[in-house]
């Protein structure tokens, strides 16, 4: 916009309806720029003129019940004697019915790189001793506390509330508190980074389909470990990462700049292609979060200390503009296919019964709706109800697509459950398979890959053994060929979409690919069974 000085009432309205399209566009956020032209140059405004369009700015966020913060001011050398200033403002609406923007961080890296510490610092809001004080609220098992290693996958939840500001668990407050007065939130998955941990951190990136990932590298020991197999993970499963480089208050300025070259030669060699962009100050960070969004071949690179606080506020500046990855469009269309809901975890709670968490990737969940989950070892679909919905700890009538919750399921037996199950609607017909084909990349092989070898097949939350069968047109596969192969699960059938990105290891072993076929078993054959009764019902 290039100014909004007392605008008519016609104009006035004309720009709120405008304000309220870019609001629904950006699932709640828009930035605005004043003092730009239409065709992006960049003029200025004096000072009265500029603080006159922040107050119309301001009536006009007030009139769709949004809140707006400036980010960042700049003066333009433009002929004229006044100063003149462009502003960047982000507008951001106070949820309606709970809709708080909820973008998914996982968080990446080689083992000892200080990942859960730089959580528990961003999300207790104090700093560390340096020996792991932070770190200890996420940890899940006595031995990840003993060790310091983390083994399983937590999650840690940091709230930016309308006007920008950081809400955490810095004013001891439950999880439900924050949910209630933030307008986004940024889910943490806490990844492991130890090597023997692996199968769980493919799991963690697979299953909870992260929109984002954040890879922590030490600046003192710099790409060691498992920290380039991370970031092969990240871009196999083409999810846009960025990368803090931690404890920079260990080492010298010259050992952090090291690191930095080693990342930058990294990211820019053909195979990843990516534009490192060093983050230095809050301009950079505004800057890094609109170009990461719109183009995934930029990869901010962030340099701080959980420790000393250096830096920290740019990434919190960075995490509080980034815009979500789907446009709401996009959100409406998944909403309007039939309900189906992955099944990521399985507890057993006190007083409620069974209770399962992962990700809704299509359709809407109500409580009290009735849904089919399987597929059980022989394939069949049981019939279950949603008892009640929680998202982020607090009670959620409605789930939408792309959103991940806790159902609970009530009286439901758990030994039937397990992970990799889907729920769907029970109009759906899923499409159920145990021979399944996949054109695959081999990444990695020490000797040939032929048919009869058995690999641990990832394909989003599925995780099973699987045999290969037949390789199209070729005997056997070297490092870096490519295929058509035909895998067959050797425990139970699972379900699984064509285009869904596939993962598979053994040892040293690794590919990756994409499923382009499966041969269905019918669930006409298996019917429906109640989990209550004996009846056997068909479709």
């Amino acid at each position: 916009q290039l100014k909004l000085v007392n605008p008519s009432q016609y104009r006035f309205e004309h720009l709120v309806t405008q304000m309220k399209w870019r609001l629904q566009e950006g699932r709640g956020e828009a930035v605005y720029q004043i003092g730009v032209e239409d065709n992006g140059l960049l003029v200025g405004l004096s000072e009265e003129e500029m603080r006159a369009s922040l107050k119309t700015l301001r009536r006009m966020a007030e009139k769709v019940g949004a809140d707006i913060t400036v980010l960042r001011e700049r003066e333009v050398d433009y002929d004229s004697d006044v100063p003149r200033k462009i502003t960047e403002v982000l507008v951001r609406k106070v949820p309606d019915n709970q809709q708080f923007l909820d973008l998914r961080v996982a968080v990446l890296g080689n083992v000892d790189s200080g990942k859960s510490t730089l959580l528990g610092v961003l999300t207790q809001g104090e700093l560390d001793n340096g020996r792991g004080r932070a770190r200890l609220n996420l940890f899940r098992h006595l031995h990840e506390i003993q060790s310091g290693r983390t083994s399983s996958i937590s999650f840690e939840i940091l709230g930016f509330n309308s006007k920008g500001e950081v809400v955490n668990y810095s004013d001891s407050r439950t999880a439900e508190e924050i949910c209630e007065s933030s307008s986004k939130m940024i889910t943490f998955i806490d990844l492991a980074g130890h090597h023997k941990y692996l199968k769980t951190t493919i799991f963690g990136l697979t299953s909870y389909c992260p929109d984002f990932a954040m890879l922590v590298v030490s600046a003192n020991t710099g790409i060691a470990g498992t920290t380039r197999e991370h970031l092969g993970l990240a871009m196999a499963l083409k999810v846009p990462f960025f990368i803090v480089i931690s404890k920079v208050d260990l080492c010298s300025k010259a050992t952090v700049e090291r690191t930095v070259k080693q990342l930058e030669r990294i990211l820019k060699q053909p195979g990843c292609n990516k534009l490192p962009l060093l983050v230095n100050s809050d301009d950079d960070a505004v800057t890094a979060a609109q170009q990461f969004a719109q183009s995934p071949n930029i990869t901010p690179i962030f340099t701080l200390s959980s420790v000393s606080g250096e830096n920290l506020d740019l990434l919190k500046v960075f995490l509080n503009i980034l815009p979500p990855l789907t446009n709401s469009k996009e959100q409406e269309e998944l909403m309007q296919q039939l309900t189906e809901f992955q099944v990521d975890e399985i507890y057993t709670v006190p007083e409620v019964g069974t209770v399962v968490g992962g990700t809704l990737s299509s359709g809407i969940c109500r409580e009290g709706e009735n849904l089919v989950v399987g597929p059980t070892d022989d394939g069949k679909f049981l019939r279950l109800k949603v008892c009640s919905i929680q998202r982020n700890r607090s009670a959620c009538r409605v789930l939408r697509a792309g959103q991940a919750a806790t159902l609970a399921l009530g009286p439901f037996d758990r030994s039937l459950l397990r992970k990799g199950m889907v729920m769907v609607s029970p109009e759906m017909n899923p499409t159920i398979c145990s021979v399944f084909e996949a054109e695959i990349v081999l990444l990695f092989h020490a000797t040939t890959f032929r048919k009869g070898f058995q690999v641990t097949v990832h394909v989003g939350n599925v995780r099973q053994t699987a045999i290969v069968e037949k390789i199209h047109g070729k005997d056997k596969l070297r490092t870096g060929e490519k295929a058509v192969v035909r895998f067959r699960f050797i425990k139970h059938p699972e379900y699984l979409k064509i285009g869904a990105k596939l993962l598979f290891r053994e040892g040293v072993t690794k590919g990756i690919g994409h499923v382009t076929d499966l041969q269905a078993i019918t669930t006409k054959e298996n019917g429906v069974e109640e989990s209550l009764g004996p009846g056997q019902l068909s479709f």
